[in-house]
């Protein structure tokens, strides 16, 4: 095996060996059930061994296992499948040198081709050759160069897919950008990092030097083609493998040009229920963002017709219960969906029993932040000032704050944003990220006598903990007593 920048690969002669070998060998490809073998029941050897997913430490099942002579190319050639615990089996090996190595979506997906190893049969017995996908370690290394002081982070792979016939998509701009804060004599710096990637002629592409952990936001994009902005979490490993599908779109006619409105051919389904019982919920909220959306009826079943193709997000509400949202891929024959949502109340009482134990701790930072002169600070007595019946009534005399009607006719606190002249801030309660609140949610929350302090932060002035994503805009954290 040789080791080029971006791929790992093996040598042509090996490869064009092993198919010579299968395309010429009489033996039929089978499958058998890969326990250790006894030896004393053939006359020859046996080859066993299992296949691990070294990425995500377990075994890898479905894996297309070929084991080919290289001493006479037409003497012997097998194929068999990796079962549910990744192994495999070759019975009845004559002696001689062989050629072992794997097929898998895997190894497409992370830009390897297929890997091989050498196996010697000497006579009757048993011989273990295990394989595997190499590990994050040496995938980095092998991707993007030997680490060093410029170079330490993650490494984030994937392909493009066309998301109408899931053809590989090539030169496809991929797009990574995060948040990084440096903290100085003169203050704090906040900076949007941007990597860029093209994809190759099979939709694959890299991006190096990405956070190792972090939160980082995705997209893909070609001509007027995209996908959505989504988030993706890095793990302390530093390697993560992302699926990207890319959907039709058309550039928008008016006077802000650049927008695009995605093309509705796809279909998805599901069912949404309670994480408590699994009781399906009636009357649901499903919609694409910027998309369709309907309602779940009295099974909890829901279809949304005319939705993008593509890498999506997916936001589901119910009244009563937090809502999700998540990163969706519409493709043809995709799977039903099954969402899963928390009560208010399991949700608020974990953190009234998280906040009890902190709340000292959390009012002290308060205070600290408050000190800081960075954003703008509310306190009982500042909130006691206004009088508000409901806690979203608070923001109606903050400025650069705003209480809006969406599309939807949902109403949600806004403020201006770095891209848009209003988008929607993070909302935090006690530290927790509470994920796309309307007025409603907020108000059935916390009520003005709870609240212990308020920050507000506009967009560019968000401490790091209080930043969950790139959208642009700012975050309201809510501290309560």
């Amino acid at each position: 095996m040789r080791r080029r920048r971006g791929v790992l690969t093996v040598r042509s002669a090996l490869f064009a060996a092993m198919c010579a070998a299968l395309y010429t060998a009489t033996a039929a490809a089978q499958s058998t059930v890969p326990t250790r073998p006894d030896s004393t029941t053939s006359s020859r050897a046996t080859v066993y061994g299992i296949v691990n997913d070294s990425i995500a430490a377990r075994p890898l099942a479905g894996a297309v296992v070929q084991l080919v002579t290289t001493d006479t190319l037409a003497n012997f050639g097998r194929t068999i499948v990796s079962d549910s615990t990744g192994r495999f089996t070759f019975d009845d090996v004559p002696a001689g040198r062989y050629t072992l190595g794997f097929f898998h979506p895997m190894l497409d997906s992370v830009g390897l081709d297929p890997m091989l190893r050498s196996v010697a049969v000497t006579g009757v017995g048993a011989v273990r050759a295990d394989l595997a996908v190499p590990s994050p370690a040496t995938l980095r290394t092998a991707i993007c160069g030997a680490p060093n002081a410029q170079g330490t982070g993650g490494v984030l792979i994937g392909s493009v897919h066309a998301a109408l016939g899931r053809a590989p998509a090539a030169g496809v701009t991929v797009i990574a950008e995060w948040i990084e804060l440096t903290f100085g004599a003169g203050g704090m710096t906040r900076r949007m990092p941007r990597r860029t990637a093209i994809t190759r002629e099979n939709g694959w592409f890299s991006l190096c030097n990405v956070p190792g952990p972090g939160l980082l936001m995705l997209m893909a994009t070609r001509g007027a083609d995209s996908t959505a902005m989504v988030e993706v979490q890095m793990p302390a490993a530093g390697f993560q493998r992302r699926e990207l599908y890319l959907g039709p779109a058309r550039v928008a006619a008016g006077a802000d040009s650049t927008r695009r409105v995605h093309v509705g051919e796809g279909r998805l389904s599901g069912i949404v229920g309670t994480t408590t019982d699994g009781r399906p919920l009636s009357g649901a909220q499903i919609s694409i963002v910027d998309g369709p959306q309907t309602r779940s009826n009295a099974r909890g079943e829901w279809t949304l017709t005319d939705a993008p193709p593509g890498t999506r997000m997916l936001e589901v509400r119910a009244v009563g219960y937090y809502p999700e949202r998540r990163a969706v891929d519409i493709v043809d024959s995709v799977a039903p969906l099954r969402v899963a949502l928390a009560t208010f109340k399991s949700v608020l009482d974990t953190m009234k029993i998280s906040a009890a134990r902190t709340v000292d701790q959390n009012l002290v930072g308060f205070q600290e932040r408050r000190r800081s002169s960075m954003g703008r600070f509310l306190t009982p007595r500042d909130i006691a000032v206004r009088q508000p019946f409901t806690t979203s009534e608070i923001f109606r005399a903050v400025p650069g704050l705003f209480l809006d009607r969406t599309m939807d006719a949902e109403e949600k606190v806004m403020m201006r944003g770095l891209f848009a002249d209003r988008c929607e801030p993070a909302i935090y309660i006690n530290g927790q990220w509470m994920n796309a609140l309307t007025s409603g949610d907020l108000d059935g929350f916390i009520r003005p006598n709870d609240i212990a302090g308020i920050e507000v932060y506009a967009a560019g002035q968000v401490p790091a903990q209080f930043q969950p994503g790139l959208g642009g805009c700012g975050s309201l954290v809510f501290w309560t007593k």
